[in-house]
């Protein structure tokens, strides 16, 4: 099961309006209730225990480039609390909590930072397939783990910019046992690509003007760097995805091979009182001017999707 990162229609009042956006499990053909529809489990399994984020750095990317994704990864469980409690990383991926307090087996999830492998040298060209990907997350720990491949902004994947900004899925990993026989399990990955040249307006709004859509100034990165900060927002849309819904028969609405999950059934909302061309109420930097909602480690700020609270049937924002 592959879950996408596609285009979405949205419903303005009593309107229906073409608005395109980045989030997990979006059809063009959707349109967002005001309410979104509950997530119905289907008794699968959710990723649990100790997890191990494998990153898989596909082309060219500089080490403050990369530094701003793996401090998100690591903020995702950052056990400080947050200073004058201010919206952080850890407290929006607490939301997910939730869905191992409902589902049968009471289990828990704790993630950390893992490998982080480098293929600066395009070794499968810089046009892949989504065989390819699966290829390239393969080369990550195939146990425990979600591998992450990450591909640089000259980099064209099969379907990018055209109908995603990245996937979730699994894939069938080999672990070698005592025997010669070797055992297979699945194993969960992600992959994300960097929009900046190739298709900001589609994959990095709202720090780029969407190419459809109400037409607003795009609001400043927090990181300073249209591309990555986009990609974090990707990537933090399909952690809660993949998490919740790693095999296909977890917490999801609709079909399972276009499902809408924990944020894709939230597409576009950032803070509250948001609205198609509008990501909400956001906190501004008082030196940068770059909107984020959510504080991370080593000083960072991020700007997270809303994700589907189970407990309350609606979207849930940091601010």
């Amino acid at each position: 099961m592959t879950s996408f990162i596609t285009e979405t229609v949205l419903k303005i009042f009593l309107v229906i309006a073409l608005f395109q956006i980045c989030s997990a499990g979006r059809k063009l053909s959707e349109v967002v209730q005001d309410q979104p529809q509950p997530l119905t489990y289907h008794n699968g399994p959710l990723l649990s225990g100790k997890i191990t984020v494998n990153l898989i750095w596909y082309g060219k990317f500089k080490p403050s480039e990369r530094a701003i994704v793996s401090d998100f990864v690591t903020s995702l469980s950052s056990p400080a609390p947050p200073l004058n409690n201010q919206p952080s990383v850890a407290l929006w991926w607490k939301t997910t909590e939730k869905y191992y307090h409902l589902s049968s087996k009471k289990s828990s999830l704790s993630l950390s930072l893992g490998k982080q492998i480098l293929d600066e040298n395009y070794s499968l060209g810089k046009s892949l397939k989504n065989k390819q990907i699966v290829e390239l997350a393969s080369k990550g720990d195939q146990k425990n783990a979600i591998n992450v491949v990450l591909t640089a902004s000259d980099v064209a994947v099969e379907g990018f910019c055209m109908s995603r900004c990245g996937t979730h899925g699994s894939a069938l990993g080999s672990t070698s046992g005592h025997t010669k026989a070797k055992k297979y399990s699945k194993f969960a990955y992600i992959w994300v690509g960097n929009s900046q040249t190739q298709c900001p307006g589609q994959c990095a709004w709202p720090f780029h003007q969407p190419i459809y859509g109400p037409q607003a100034a795009p609001l400043t990165a927090p990181n300073n760097n249209v591309g990555l900060d986009g990609m974090v927002i990707n990537l933090a849309s399909l952690f809660a995805g993949t998490v919740t819904n790693p095999f296909g028969n977890g917490y999801f609405q609709g079909p399972a091979e276009a499902p809408l999950e924990a944020s894709s059934a939230c597409p576009g909302v950032y803070g509250k009182g948001a609205y198609p061309g509008y990501a909400g109420n956001l906190l501004v930097d008082a030196t940068t001017g770059a909107s984020y909602n959510a504080h991370g480690n080593n000083g960072r700020k991020y700007l997270l999707p809303a994700l589907y609270d189970p407990s309350t049937s609606s979207c849930s924002t940091l601010v």
